[in-house]
């Protein structure tokens, strides 16, 4: 299995931003342009993107169409979205408009039948975002946390075409304090759907680290933030190491 990165762009009143722990009054923006942004990371030879709407999460609907349609525009790669997205018609507005994957977080939780129904109609196309605080999913932006288990919550999604599962450590999001491979292992473990690591990785030792992550189940990947506008990970290094087949530590 590929190890792939996911560049993450998101979108806070129309610009690209980052969030720590994601709280939205300790942005930090970093482009006022999303869609050169986009263009940049393609340039970089990332093959694909992560997207979130960040006021749509709050909201629940879209708030930053155009800058997402102005991204679908500017590159040419695969770009998954999330944020806000909350029913079928907006999936199926979304794939329509070229997006390649649909993110459901919070209605993963709120409406699991909408996952279902939504991934065994469209195989492949459809992601659930799992937002985690101290190992509890945590829906509604990350402003709410849930009783519900990670794992249990991954479970549930099993079998029923599910592309893959982005976990996310929200206490090291945007935080470049390591990412939390314990946790991602531990919910890749206990799935057969592939997992993406988000939040915390600051540096091409992380990419290292869940690479060589020993359990039932390989991690597939990781969304990189800060640490990749930061300039503290270097793409054409990252990228290597992502191709890389074995990893020593």
């Amino acid at each position: 299995m590929t190890f792939r990165l996911f560049p993450a762009i998101d979108l806070k009143n129309g610009a690209c931003v980052r969030l720590l722990r994601g709280e939205m009054e300790r942005a930090t923006a970093f482009n006022s342009d999303p869609a050169d942004q986009a263009r940049r990371f393609s340039a970089m030879g990332f093959d694909a993107l992560h997207v979130v709407d960040l006021d749509g999460a709050f909201l629940g609907r879209s708030a930053n169409g155009d800058a997402v349609r102005a991204i679908l525009k500017a590159t040419p790669v695969p770009v998954q979205l999330g944020g806000g997205i909350r029913s079928r018609d907006q999936i199926d507005a979304w794939l329509e408009a070229g997006i390649s994957r649909v993110i459901l977080g919070t209605a993963a939780l709120r409406d699991p039948d909408l996952v279902v129904s939504a991934a065994t109609a469209l195989p492949g196309r459809i992601v659930v975002g799992i937002d985690a605080r101290d190992g509890m999913v945590a829906v509604e932006g990350w402003a709410e946390t849930s009783a519900l288990p990670a794992t249990e919550l991954a479970q549930r999604f099993e079998g029923c075409g599910v592309a893959a599962l982005i976990v996310t450590d929200i206490a090291r999001d945007g935080m470049k304090t390591g990412v939390n491979v314990a946790f991602t292992g531990a919910v890749a473990d206990s799935v057969s759907i592939p997992v993406i690591a988000s939040g915390g990785v600051a540096s091409v030792k992380d990419i290292s680290r869940l690479k060589a992550h020993q359990g039932k189940n390989a991690i597939s990947g990781s969304i990189l933030g800060r640490a990749l506008y930061d300039g503290d990970i270097d793409p054409e290094e990252a990228l290597s190491m992502a191709r890389q087949q074995t990893v020593s530590l």
